[in-house]
């Protein structure tokens, strides 16, 4: 059996006494075995060539770069900011978004219909592949009621979609500025206003805009021209399986 303590540990700690940012070193030796004979070439974003311990993980767990297969995609990771829910940096230096690979060819599928619609436009990843000792921060720091909790974050114990990289959390944004399309509301915003499924009633009481809705369902459109699903409780979150078949087919990031 694969030595869980190192994750335990880590996750106690996040509970207990939190850092300001984790480390994938603190997560202890990967559940993996790598083959250090084999070599790899590798053709990052601008922004990002220097590979950092979280990427070197999420590549060995087999996992896919979003800008190495899509250059065109935007990244900006909320969690490796302070611009989030709870207001802290859990990635330290890591730029770069990663997906299972049958995922980035979906979202490739995805990019490809937007260009039909608008080829001004790109995508904006906010997160994508969320190990599940990160899970457990963002379940600790929500100030929710623990039954309200899973509306908006996956139960660590359980494992959500993101924890098994089939899941990913954009907008649309303009390529010449990078600047995104108004949706309504920021990125985990928890209220009604983000909420796919209150949209009408939204507009009703002044809270959104015709022109917030006309953005939503075009990023649901392509999303779902590419075979991912949305929500009903974030317009900005998709995902390509269900639990039942992402634990089929793949295994959680710890």
């Amino acid at each position: 059996m694969k030595n869980l303590w190192p994750i335990f540990a880590v996750i106690v700690a996040a509970c207990s006494d939190p850092k300001d940012n984790i480390s994938a070193d603190d997560l202890g030796p990967a559940t993996f075995e790598v083959d250090e004979s084999s070599t790899r070439s590798f053709d990052f974003s601008e922004e990002t060539n220097q590979l950092t311990a979280w990427d070197e993980r999420f590549l060995d767990a087999g996992l896919v770069n979003i800008q190495e297969q899509i250059p065109e995609i935007l990244v900006e990771l909320k969690y490796s900011t302070t611009d989030n829910f709870f207001g802290r940096d859990v990635y330290d230096d890591l730029e770069n978004a990663y997906l299972q690979p049958e995922v980035v060819n979906m979202m490739e599928k995805a990019f490809l219909y937007l260009q039909e619609k608008d080829s001004s436009l790109t995508f904006l990843v906010y997160d994508g592949v969320r190990p599940r000792a990160v899970q457990q921060i963002l379940w600790d720091n929500l100030d929710k009621p623990d039954s309200l909790k899973p509306l908006y974050v996956a139960d660590p114990k359980i494992g959500g979609l993101h924890n098994y990289g089939v899941a990913v959390d954009l907008t649309l944004a303009h390529k010449d500025s990078g600047e995104p399309l108004d949706m309504g509301t920021k990125y985990d915003y928890f209220g009604y206003a983000a909420y796919p499924d209150r949209e009408n009633q939204m507009l009703r009481e002044g809270k959104i805009t015709k022109q917030h809705i006309e953005n939503r369902r075009l990023l649901r459109e392509v999303m779902k021209q590419a075979g991912f699903h949305g929500i009903g409780s974030e317009w900005w979150h998709f995902n390509a399986y269900t639990r039942k078949q992402a634990a089929e087919k793949f295994e959680i990031v710890e």
